[in-house]
């Protein structure tokens, strides 16, 4: 794995290598958001993209600079969900065979999903096997190239290109952004975002958002080193169980970022179903968890903030569960 840190230029090269690829996803308000937060919200929606979130970004900027070799070889990567359906999209339309290591109990859209976009499916049991030892054995064993969820220059580079388009549509109508608030399960969102955002706005402040239990970003950045997650704490944000930040991530974050905020699974809840009543957006619960802060966060220091929407793959069950839990939000 490289460990040369990205620079703004190579987001900036990534938007130009994708521009014909990804959707340039829309930047919303709401009044009622604005009014409960006390503030001007701007809603990224990321969600909207293709694949359902952001991971397409860096899964296909890091396929497009493969070898002809690497690419006739094929390519393994390890996933939550959504780095699986962002490589499994790349994969499909480069003709580049994908296989993807997953957790035995991914959300079922995700897995199906994946399936549909004719990648290999490696199941695993996230609490007793480590899936990068996994895929590396694959990718070594059948001669593949890894593709890292997040901690690589070029996923992070791809990554950066949704704070990019947030920076360029503010500064565009003469806004000026004072916090932005960005879902962090290994960092590569917020380190992409934090690059983009800080060369426009360089007073911004961005926030990593990581849900109660896994907050080893958070603490990392309070500490200077890297923290891990002890056990396996329960939470609905199954995209952001990762039990450490990467290397390259952190050592991007810890300069880039103001610091890390934490939300429980009841804000989550409320905030995918907020976004379903009154954004009408499909949200996952990681993907919701920026939201969650702007909904309840007492007071912002600012007149502009943004807040990032990663995500909208989510089980019907859970999706229902959220609404009848907030049926008025």
């Amino acid at each position: 794995m490289s460990k040369i840190l990205p620079k703004v230029s190579n987001v900036e090269e990534a938007a130009a290598r994708l521009r014909n690829w990804v959707i340039e996803t829309p930047v919303l308000e709401s009044g009622i958001l604005n009014e409960r937060a006390g503030t001007r919200v701007l809603i990224k929606a990321e969600s909207l993209q293709r694949g359902g979130s952001f991971k397409i970004r860096g899964a296909l900027n890091h396929l497009l600079q493969l070898s002809p070799d690497e690419c006739r070889a094929g390519v393994v990567a390890f996933s939550s969900g959504n780095h699986a359906q962002g490589v499994a999209l790349a994969a499909k339309w480069l003709d580049i065979k994908a296989t993807v290591v997953m957790p035995k109990d991914v959300p079922k859209i995700k897995m199906l999903n994946t399936q549909a976009l004719g990648a290999e499916i490696v199941f695993y049991d996230r609490y007793s096997e480590d899936r990068e030892h996994i895929a590396s054995q694959i990718a070594e064993k059948r001669g593949l190239a890894l593709v890292p969820a997040f901690d690589h220059p070029d996923i992070i580079a791809g990554q950066g290109t949704v704070g990019l388009e947030l920076a360029h549509w503010t500064k565009a109508r003469g806004l000026q952004l004072g916090e932005v608030f960005v879902p962090c399960g290994g960092g590569g969102l917020s380190a992409g975002c934090g690059l983009a955002l800080k060369m426009e706005f360089p007073e911004c402040s961005v926030f990593a958002v990581e849900p109660d239990g896994y907050d080893d970003t958070t603490r990392s950045l309070e500490t200077g080193s890297r923290e891990i997650v002890q056990g396996h704490p329960s939470t609905i944000c199954d995209a952001l169980m990762v039990p450490a930040p990467g290397l390259i991530t952190f050592a991007l974050n810890q300069e880039l970022l103001s610091g890390g905020v934490t939300v429980n699974d009841a804000q989550v809840s409320h905030a995918v179903a907020f976004a379903a009543t009154q954004l009408k957006l499909v949200l996952e619960p990681s993907g919701a968890v920026a939201l969650a802060v702007a909904l309840n966060r007492s007071a912002f220091e600012h007149e502009c903030i943004g807040v990032v929407l990663s995500g909208s793959n989510v089980d019907s069950e859970v999706f229902l569960t959220s609404l009848k839990r907030h049926p008025l939000p």
